[in-house]
């Protein structure tokens, strides 16, 4: 009833197109966290893997184990970490730890010795986001802290790191200072770091100065634009994302009937009713409902209908639709995540990654 195809060919293609943008002399990071934006991890890790992605990075612990246990041989960097994680597995794995602490540094410093192999650490600065990393005035300490370690043998300082907010340029270039600043103190302290890395895809796109040794490309990588006012076609990106489903009933009804929960829409006149097996338990949010729009047999339908959890209703008048037909939800064909994103007043990163285990998913390219 509900199919989603990823066109893991497109990944290959985003990649490409975004290389382009970059340079022959910048690393690239292809970030697969959170199901790859809900697109599957393994899968498009292998892909990028043997397309020649430089890193990959995850959010959390669990996620870099699961990449390797699944054969990924690409350096991995994990960033967000439960204050219990095991450094010791992730050292014995080869696991890139980021350090946004001096009490993440010292478990990651205890876990080497049980180890008995220094821990391959990136260190995360807050330069104005206010989310994980260590900020300016704590970032000597740990810098010394550092130095230390790497003397004992317990660490090696891979990278450095930080992460835009999106505000406005105003805010990101104040925030690209902050990390030249934070830049200069490792520097003066007598640490080297072989991948200073800022820019996500937003960044990367903006800001060709703060390209540094390697860039992080997440939404891009999936053919979506990080940008509300682009599109992705405008940056040479291609959807990787399909999202159908088929309809499961049509009904004749007289004129005036309510149609769903809490009879948000009446029908004005006799016409069919269209039953297509996709809710907010799909990913399909709620509050999308009266607006959102739906492709069936080449023409656009709007969900006049409230979104219930397994289903909607979409009214399509005299056409002829017929149980079986394909609906699609967002992707080529039909309405973009983008649309979606509008109608629901979110972003497309929400509506891909919040997309339920009850699709069928197929891999094509």
């Amino acid at each position: 009833m509900r199919k989603l195809t990823i066109d893991l060919g497109n990944v290959a293609h985003n990649l490409s197109s975004m290389r382009k943008h970059i340079g022959p002399k910048v690393k690239v990071m292809g970030v697969v966290k959170a199901d790859a934006y809900g697109h599957g991890m393994l899968q498009v890790a292998r892909k990028i893997e043997a397309e020649g992605v430089d890193y990959i990075g995850v959010a959390d612990m669990s996620e870099a184990q699961t990449l390797r246990a699944a054969g990924i041989k690409t350096p991995i960097l994990a960033w967000l970490h439960d204050p219990e994680d095991d450094f010791v597995s992730a050292i014995k794995h080869d696991i890139d730890v980021a350090v946004s602490s001096q009490e993440q540094l010292l478990r990651v410093t205890k876990a080497a010795e049980l180890a008995g192999k220094p821990c391959q650490i990136h260190i995360k600065v807050d330069t104005g986001l206010s989310r994980n990393g260590v900020t300016i005035d704590e970032l000597e300490e740990l810098l010394i802290q550092t130095k230390e370690a790497v003397a004992n043998g317990l660490v090696q300082t891979i990278g450095i790191f930080s992460h835009l907010s999106s505000t406005g340029a105003e805010e990101d270039l104040s925030q690209i200072e902050r990390f030249e600043l934070a830049l200069a103190m490792a520097s003066k302290a007598g640490i080297s770091f072989e991948l200073r890395h800022l820019t996500a895809s937003d960044g990367t796109l903006s800001y060709p100065q703060a390209h540094y040794d390697m860039v992080r490309l997440g939404i891009a990588l999936y053919g979506l634009s990080p940008f509300s006012d682009n599109r992705a076609q405008e940056f040479g990106l291609k959807p990787v994302m399909l999202a159908e489903a088929k309809v499961v009933q049509t009904k004749r009804v007289q004129a005036g009937e309510g149609v769903s929960y809490g009879y948000l829409y009446r029908t004005p006149k006799e016409t069919t009713l269209a039953l297509v097996p996709v809710g907010y338990a799909e990913g399909l949010p709620r509050n999308a409902s009266g607006k959102a729009e739906v492709s069936i047999n080449g023409k656009l339908y709007k969900i006049h209908s409230r979104i219930a959890m397994d289903q909607f209703v979409v009214d399509v008048g005299d056409a002829s639709v017929s149980p079986g037909d394909t609906v699609i939800i967002f992707g080529e064909g039909g309405p973009s995540a983008d649309d979606l994103a509008t109608a629901a007043e979110t972003i497309n990163y929400e509506i891909v990654t919040r997309i339920g285990s009850r699709f069928n998913r197929e891999y094509i390219g």
